[in-house]
């Protein structure tokens, strides 16, 4: 199994985003904290954007069933990547675009389908997505993981909508 973590705004809408569309590829997603520096953050103060972390998923993959170019493109495709800093409702960095790669292949993969997706999507917007490094992924409390699927009528996440 692979590694792959994404941050695209609330985190409750890009596991579910990502878990309608890819379960069937056995993928797993884990909903957390990510690109911060305080040890251990929480929920209400990532809220607050007093930690630096982004709200991010973590999903494992079988790099047999789907490919990491095909999650790449599909995080682009669940969210506006041209937006710093928000998505929707959501305000702050912690709901920053950012992929957060484990090896150079990642790195690779990522700025070409980044350039790919500018190109093809955005060619009058500039992608302000972060490529960087992948840091300590801190879980999130139990009650947001698969938080939609607890709760139906929750939160509307704007990463519920594929863009293209």
């Amino acid at each position: 199994m692979e590694k792959a973590t994404f941050a695209a705004g609330c985190f409750w809408g890009v596991e579910h985003c990502f878990n309608k569309h890819h379960r069937k590829n056995g993928i797993a997603c884990r909903v957390g904290y990510c690109g911060g520096v305080t040890t251990n953050p929480l929920y209400p103060d990532v809220k607050k954007d007093v930690t630096g972390h982004a709200e991010s998923i973590e999903i494992q993959f079988d790099s047999s069933k789907v490919s990491y170019a095909d999650l790449v493109e599909f995080f682009y495709k669940m969210h506006d990547p041209t937006t710093l800093n928000y998505q929707g409702p959501d305000v702050g960095t912690q709901y920053r675009s950012v992929i957060f790669y484990h090896s150079n292949d990642q790195k690779q993969i990522a700025e070409q389908v980044t350039k790919e997706v500018q190109e093809k999507h955005y060619p009058e917007q500039k992608i302000v997505t972060l490529i960087v490094p992948a840091a300590k992924f801190w879980d999130a409390e139990e009650y947001h993981q698969l938080y939609l699927e607890k709760n139906p009528d929750g939160y509307e996440c704007p990463t519920h909508f594929l863009r293209w």
